[in-house]
């Protein structure tokens, strides 16, 4: 009885050896699949306040796609185009953040959208309360152009452009923010890939 345990237990333990060197060989093999091609880099990705998660990406020619680094799918997690990416600042890790992401790593806070190097375009539709156009008081309105309307004089706060009507510049887009971590040179290269991106993408911070 007792040997017939032991053996059920043997062989219990050599299938989850089994297991745990195929899901380790073909976490190996996408690795190895996703960096033949190039451009691949270490690289770590939090969005929000959400946990750090470690893994690769990789230069696209339009996209930035990011791998989990224990996932086995030749499919990213991820998918950043390169005209919506905006680098907004740099930092170093703090002391937490380096024990899980290893040393020599450099974190950047990165905006998404459209309209994430945009921070403080007028916000859409942001017209006066009388009609007049949230810049300033028109003229004929007793308004003069573009100084928000005078008061008194017929461009009363509150009717052309004055905070609160519409005129006031948007706080950030409302674009998405993420936070990668890199080596320096895979930063350097990340500087590089956008700068190549066509005219209209967002590089909006010199690092």
């Amino acid at each position: 009885m007792g040997g017939a345990l032991a053996l059920d237990a043997a062989w219990l333990f050599a299938a989850f050896l089994v297991i745990l060197i195929l899901a380790a060989a073909s976490i190996a093999a996408r690795r190895f699949l996703l960096e033949r091609g190039g451009g691949t880099v270490e690289c770590g990705l939090r969005k929000g306040n959400g946990p750090w998660r470690l893994g690769l990406a990789s230069y696209q020619r339009e996209e930035l796609c990011w791998f989990g680094i224990f996932g086995l799918s030749m499919r990213p997690d991820e998918v950043f185009p390169r005209r919506d990416l905006t680098l907004v600042s740099r930092r170093l890790p703090s002391d937490a953040e380096a024990a899980s992401l290893g040393p020599g790593m450099i974190v950047v806070e990165c905006k998404l959208g459209e309209d994430g190097g945009q921070v403080g375009s007028p916000a859409p539709g942001g017209e006066a309360a009388g009609g007049a156009p949230a810049a300033g008081g028109a003229p004929g309105s007793g308004g003069v152009p573009g100084s928000g309307g005078v008061p008194g004089s017929g461009g009363a706060p509150g009717s052309g452009g004055a905070p609160g009507s519409g005129g006031a510049p948007a706080s950030g887009g409302g674009a998405e923010t993420v936070e990668l971590a890199l080596g320096e040179a895979a930063l350097t290269g990340l500087l590089s890939w956008l700068e190549a991106a066509p005219p209209g993408s967002h590089l909006d911070v010199a690092l």
